[in-house]
């Protein structure tokens, strides 16, 4: 198996980093190789996927290139190769020590492959003082060394990184093939792995996570008809708390058994708690101020990772909303495409039937609205209430 078969729907950013990869082993420079790459397209495109199977193609000792069978390709798409960094941030920033230390791998000689290859997933997580630190590598890299920084548009990187960078630009794949993968990867049927490719609007995480848990699909369905059968404000605001603690308490509790949904200060403290039982102390006063560092270090990038783990479970729940008022307004203005919630049908039409097309727009806006609010760090619950508001008035 190719290492460009898990690239899903992009058949020219493949035969543009094919190329590449082809030109790199022979020795060629020009326009095909070059030593920085922005790999852009919106989210669940591939984004790091596509650069993965690059950095495999690198390494890729085999034939043809990127064979996907050879040692330099296993072990990179494993993630074990010794010349391949992937740094895959599960915070809402990357800090800038992190690609410090990223800057500094950057230096050295590749040891087991031709390439040093450093993949930057979520590289607009950077800040701007953070991203200069990092320009300096990008200017002047090593000859044997390769920067591969993914975002989901050119406008999200600081304009010298991006002016640096060879951009790949990649597209949302479509729905048919994204539910073939499903079926190839999980061996999931040919109906849920459809109605999982439109529901999720073909994000193949998304529709990955989705495909291999039913209990998810399910938890995720009832949501949403939580959020649009809310009618009135105190509706309204109840159905907004109960979105906050679906996203904070995970989506994959079966109904009733979720309990009450811990806050993030709790999780962090029992996050560090762990830290310092591993340290060898029973409470976190009782460690040596040498340490404490290390411990002050835990509590951020705790609370950066469950805010990150929350915020995706709330974008997820926001997506399928949007799809569902999408599908309210093809059948208000009669268009003969098919709808994306086909399970959900008939509360389609029932919404299609009590409402008219300017209202589903601006519902469509008022969703939209929260998504942005969210991303620009407006407090979630905030957010989301004013959306509930909007939505029920």
């Amino acid at each position: 198996m190719s290492v460009w078969e898990a690239v899903i729907g992009q058949p020219r950013a493949v035969d543009a980093m094919r190329e590449a990869a082809t030109h790199a082993r022979r020795g060629g420079g020009g326009g095909a190789m070059t030593h920085s790459w922005l790999v852009t397209g919106p989210p669940g495109s591939g984004r790091s996927t596509l650069a993965r199977a690059f950095a495999a193609a690198l390494q890729c000792s085999g034939e043809p290139v990127g064979c996907g069978a050879c040692e330099g390709c296993r072990t990179t798409l494993a993630g074990t190769h010794g010349d391949v960094t992937d740094l895959a941030t599960d915070k809402v920033i990357i800090s800038i020590d992190e690609v410090r230390a990223l800057v500094q791998a950057a230096q050295t000689a590749p040891t087991q492959g031709q390439w040093r290859v450093i993949v930057v997933e979520d590289a607009d997580r950077m800040q701007e003082r953070t991203s200069n630190v990092l320009l300096k590598a990008i200017e002047e890299p090593p000859e044997r060394t390769v920067w591969l920084l993914c975002a989901p548009s050119p406008d999200d990187m600081i304009t010298t990184i991006r002016s640096r960078c060879r951009q790949v630009r990649l597209q949302t794949p479509p729905v048919g093939e994204v539910a073939a993968y499903l079926q190839r990867k999980f061996a999931v049927d040919e109906d849920v792995a459809v109605q999982v490719a439109q529901i999720s609007q073909s994000h193949i995480g998304v529709a990955s996570r989705l495909a291999q848990n039913q209990q998810k699909r399910e938890n995720h369905k009832q949501m949403l008809m939580q959020i649009i059968s809310a009618s009135s404000v105190s509706e309204a605001m109840f159905a907004a708390q109960e979105l906050i603690d679906f996203s904070r308490r995970g989506d994959e509790s079966a109904d009733g058994e979720s309990g009450a949904a811990a806050t993030t200060a709790q999780l962090v403290d029992e996050a560090v708690a762990k830290l310092v039982r591993q340290l060898g102390y029973e409470s976190e006063r009782e460690v040596p101020r040498l340490l404490k560092p290390q411990v002050t270090r835990e509590r951020e990038n705790a609370k950066r990772r469950f805010e990150r783990a929350d915020r995706d479970i709330l974008d997820m729940v926001l997506v399928n909303l949007l799809g569902f008022y999408r599908d309210v307004l093809v059948r208000q203005l009669g268009a003969q495409v098919p709808i994306i919630n086909a399970d959900l049908g008939s509360a389609v039409d029932l919404a299609a039937s009590h409402t008219t097309a300017a209202i589903t727009q601006r519902r469509i806006r008022a969703v939209e609205k929260a998504r942005e609010r969210i991303a620009h760090a407006v407090t979630p619950l905030v957010a989301v209430e004013a959306m509930m508001v909007a939505l029920a008035g």
